[in-house]
């Protein structure tokens, strides 16, 4: 009976979205998070009788013809990348993007990841970095006795030394921008590398054209909806088990085909 495979695919597509709610819900605090959506498509279909196949000798056509679905699959697991609240934090060199545009990131590796997360410090030789020690790109050095920091929102940085009253200019943020956001590869610790998908990194200072600005002493809280993700969950819920209960009225069905005697 075709019902018990395709209530199973059902099943494992449901399945899918809750695991990919559950992600956004554990996220909800993370910082600069995007939350993602699971989309899926039909499988094929048997067809028992092609619409507008010549139905008689007379030239009549079969108007709407036969077709039986197999089913439901995974299409992609898109990103939401729309703008999350800043948040206030009161350090100095945290960030926060207002617009489109990305932080860069030097790996260990040599590639240029990147993040919306701009919670930053400085290591043990000044330079600006996350919070696993990567040195945000391009380097910037902050001097021992500078007494204040300021990022303006152009990603200008200055600061402000011990006995000197006029502030210097140690560096440039600079942001990245691609064509297609959602082609990026997600690597975890909100990170991001480049793909064939997203195009390639198109580099230039905040507040360029279609780029955002900096907002200094704040960073972006995740854009994840607590109400709509748990309402998305309970439809998801109830779908799994509506196609579990496909699967147990075809093994009836099959049961009572199974009892019949001659």
């Amino acid at each position: 009976m075709q019902a018990l495979r395709t209530a199973t695919t059902g099943m494992a597509a449901q399945q899918l979205n809750v695991e990919v709610i559950s992600n956004n819900i554990a996220n909800m605090n993370t910082i600069g998070y995007k939350r993602q959506r699971a989309e899926f498509q039909d499988l094929l279909y048997q067809t028992i009788e092609r619409a507008g196949a010549q139905s008689s000798s007379d030239g009549n056509v079969v108007p709407t013809g036969i077709q039986i679905g197999g089913g439901v699959k995974a299409g992609s697991v898109y990103r939401i990348t729309e703008q999350g609240t800043p948040t206030a934090t009161n350090n100095q060199l945290d960030v926060a993007i207002q617009g489109k545009g990305y932080l860069q990131i030097l790996m260990p590796s040599g590639e240029t990841a990147y993040t919306r997360a701009g919670n930053f410090s400085t290591n043990d030789q000044g330079q600006i970095v996350t919070e696993d020690g990567y040195t945000v790109q391009p380097g910037i050095t902050i001097p021992e006795n500078a007494t204040a920091i300021t990022i303006g929102k152009t990603g200008l940085v200055q600061v402000t030394l011990d006995g000197q009253a006029d502030p210097q200019t140690v560096g440039q943020i600079e942001l990245a921008n691609f064509m297609n956001e959602g082609g990026l590869e997600a690597i975890g610790d909100n990170l991001y590398l480049e793909t064939g998908a997203s195009g390639a990194a198109n580099v230039a200072a905040p507040g360029s054209t279609g780029f955002g600005t900096l907002l200094q002493n704040y960073t972006e809280a995740s854009n994840v909806d607590a109400v709509s993700e748990i309402t998305s969950l309970i439809v998801a819920q109830r779908a799994y088990e509506m196609n579990s209960k496909v699967i147990t009225t075809a093994d009836q069905m099959l049961q009572a085909t199974s009892n019949l005697r001659s």
